[in-house]
């Protein structure tokens, strides 16, 4: 089998795809610059999971219309991902299939959520699926797929990090790449 990876997943691993979600991509309310370049990336290795029967997550935010992020509440970012709204939904282009499991978080008004694991069940479906090491690729590499390698690593798990598969917001410049030193201080394996 010829393996866009380079490593080829095995027994054990699962893929995660961190809130690859219309109002991350260019025209998006919250674009993450490039953010549209994971989503072929992306693809590749849900389709070598899917080949291998492996099993596939698919995290978004589910955020309510007064989100505690949002700058009219005080937090940081503008509206977006709301739950029902275009800008909430998939990538169009995102090959996430009915057997891709969909992982909602920050659904609630006060309640945010970088990591896929904060306030969700992953952990539990993970570990149901006898699952020891993850492949994460998504958006944006220093919100949330940082935030969700740390707690899966804080829980025991392998990670390794698709680099072709994640982008930056880089509201400092930088912010990227001390976003991925960070991830193998924590030993994970950059691929």
């Amino acid at each position: 089998m010829n393996c866009p990876l380079q490593i080829p997943p095995q027994t054990g691993d699962a893929l995660i795809i961190v809130d690859v979600q219309n109002d991350f991509l260019p025209g998006g309310s919250l674009p993450v610059p490039h953010g549209d370049e994971v989503v072929p990336v992306a693809n590749a290795a849900i389709a070598e999971f899917q080949a291998r029967g492996l099993p596939i997550f698919a995290t978004r935010n589910l955020h309510p219309e007064d989100h505690c992020s949002f700058k009219s509440r005080g937090g940081p970012w503008p509206v977006h991902c709301v739950a029902g709204t275009p800008g909430g939904d998939f990538a169009p282009g995102l090959a996430l299939t009915p057997d891709v499991a969909i992982v909602s978080k920050a659904a609630r008004a006060d309640e945010d959520a970088y990591s896929g694991f904060a306030g969700t069940d992953l952990d539990q479906r993970l570990q149901a699926a006898g699952v020891r090491r993850i492949f994460v690729g998504g958006l944006a590499t220093e919100y949330c797929v940082l935030n969700t390698v740390k707690d899966a690593r804080s829980v025991g798990y392998e990670v390794v990090l698709m680099r072709d598969a994640i982008r930056a917001v880089e509201v400092d410049p930088g912010d990227g790449e001390r976003a991925i030193a960070e991830m193998k201080g924590l030993g994970v394996l950059v691929v």
